[in-house]
C-alpha cells in the first residue's frame, strides 16, 4: 500500500513539474520575454548546449561516410579557390577578415584555420554538404558538385599551414565558380536512365528557397504570400498560365524561368536539370 502511495506521489509530482515547465515556456514564448536580437549574446549555457548538440549530431550523422584520399596538392589548390569564393565571407582566412555579414551573425561563424583539429574530414564534408540548422551555415549540396565539396575539405587540411601571403598565392592561382553557379558537368542533362527522386525533390525545393515565397505542403516555414500556394499544383492545367502542366514543362519552368515567361517576378534560381526533375516529381504529388 505504501509503495503504491509513493508511486502515486512521484507520478503526480512529475506531472506537476512537467506542466509547470510547459506553462513557463508558453509564457516566455507568447509574452515575448526572450530577447531574440542579434545584438544580445546567448547566455553561455545556451551557447554550450547548442554547440554540444551540434558536435554530437555531426559525429553521429557522418560516422559511415567513406573518405577519399585528400593528399593531392591540386585537389587542395582547387579547394582554396572554392573556399575563397564561397566561405571566406563568413569564416575569414589568414590575413582576410570576415565580411560584415559574417561578423554580425549569431552564433558567430568562427575561423576554420583549426577545423582539422576538431573535426575529421568526413565530418567537415558532412557539415559543408548538409549545413547546420539555426546557425546560418548553408547546405552546399545543391550549390556545388560533390567533388568540389571534398576539395574544400582537402584545402581545410592545409589551411593551418598557410600565412596571409601563402593564402593569397593559393587563391590567386586558380578560380572556382561561386555557390549557385555549378560547373558544366553539374549543369549537364541527367543520364537517359535517370529516375526522378520525389523525396530529394522535396528537399531541393527547400534548399532553393522556394518556400520563401510559396507555401508548399510537406515543407515547413513561415506563412508566405509572395507567390501562389503550391497546394494542388499537380492538378492544375497550366504552369504560370503559359505551359501545359507536365513534369517536363515544370522542370523547364524551374530551369529557364525568364525564357518561358520573360519579365515574370519569379527569379531564375540556377536549378540544375536533375534537381528540376526531382522537384517536378515532388510537385506532381501535390494533388
Amino acid at each position: 500500500m505504501r509503495k503504491n502511495k509513493l508511486l502515486l506521489i512521484i507520478a503526480v509530482t512529475t506531472i506537476g513539474i512537467g506542466l509547470t515547465a510547459a506553462l513557463t515556456a508558453a509564457v516566455v514564448v507568447y509574452a515575448g520575454i526572450y530577447d531574440i536580437s542579434a545584438t544580445r549574446q546567448h547566455i553561455q549555457l545556451t551557447h554550450s548546449l547548442m554547440e554540444t548538440a551540434m558536435r554530437q549530431s555531426v559525429r553521429r550523422q557522418a560516422r559511415n561516410i567513406d573518405e577519399p584520399p585528400l593528399t593531392d596538392p591540386q585537389m587542395a589548390l582547387r579547394g582554396a579557390a572554392s573556399y575563397h569564393s564561397n566561405c571566406v565571407q563568413c569564416h575569414g582566412a589568414p590575413g582576410v577578415a570576415q565580411s560584415a555579414i559574417g561578423l554580425s551573425m549569431q552564433p558567430l561563424p568562427g575561423p576554420l584555420v583549426d577545423a582539422r583539429e576538431h573535426w575529421r574530414p568526413r565530418e567537415l564534408y558532412w557539415v559543408v554538404r548538409h549545413g547546420i540548422k539555426m546557425t546560418g551555415m548553408p547546405a552546399w549540396q545543391y550549390r556545388l558538385p560533390d567533388e568540389q565539396l571534398w576539395e574544400l575539405v582537402a584545402f581545410m587540411q592545409k589551411l593551418p599551414q598557410l600565412d596571409a601571403t601563402q593564402y593569397a598565392q593559393w587563391t590567386q592561382s586558380t578560380t572556382a565558380p561561386a555557390g549557385g553557379q555549378r560547373n558544366a558537368a553539374a549543369q549537364a542533362r541527367p543520364a537517359p536512365d535517370f529516375s526522378p527522386d520525389v523525396e530529394r525533390g522535396r528537399q531541393a525545393l527547400h534548399q532553393y528557397a522556394c518556400n520563401a515565397c510559396h507555401s508548399i505542403p510537406g515543407i515547413t516555414g513561415s506563412d508566405v504570400y509572395v507567390g501562389p500556394p503550391l497546394k494542388g499544383i499537380g492538378n492544375r492545367t497550366l504552369i504560370a498560365g503559359t505551359l501545359a502542366n507536365t513534369p517536363q514543362n515544370l522542370a523547364r519552368w524551374l530551369t529557364h524561368t525568364q525564357e518561358v515567361k520573360p519579365g515574370t517576378a519569379m527569379p531564375q534560381l540556377g536549378v540544375s536539370p536533375e534537381d528540376a526533375q526531382d522537384m517536378a516529381a515532388f510537385l506532381a504529388t501535390l494533388q
